[in-house]
């Protein structure tokens, strides 16, 4: 038996730098809602509008944090998680060999 009222999530979609920039652009235009844009697109209208957000935060419009601050960070992230691996490593190895040596 199906629930009733229940939805499939929609797949996770990913979209071009390009892609969103267009969209940005259209909104910034005001031509149109961004609602009748995310409607004419198949998009939701929370992601049209964390693009157009994070446009504005990248031209200095508004405050926040880049998008290529966004990747260093990222990367700096993994970068630290890494480390702590390989420090964690070397903390049992060391444990170990203190072991043997007894």
């Amino acid at each position: 038996m199906e629930s009733i009222g229940k939805k499939k999530p929609r797949p996770r979609r990913s979209f071009t730098p390009e892609f969103k920039a267009e969209i940005v652009e259209l909104c910034r235009r005001g031509d149109r809602s961004v609602g009748q844009i995310a409607r004419d697109f198949e998009l939701t209208e929370t992601a049209v509008r964390s693009w157009v957000r994070q446009a504005e935060v990248d031209d200095g419009e508004r405050n926040g944090l880049t998008s290529s601050e966004h990747e260093e960070l990222a990367a700096l992230r993994r970068e630290n998680r890494r480390l702590r691996e390989d420090v964690d490593i070397l903390k049992r190895a060391t444990a170990f060999f203190a072991t043997e040596t007894r």
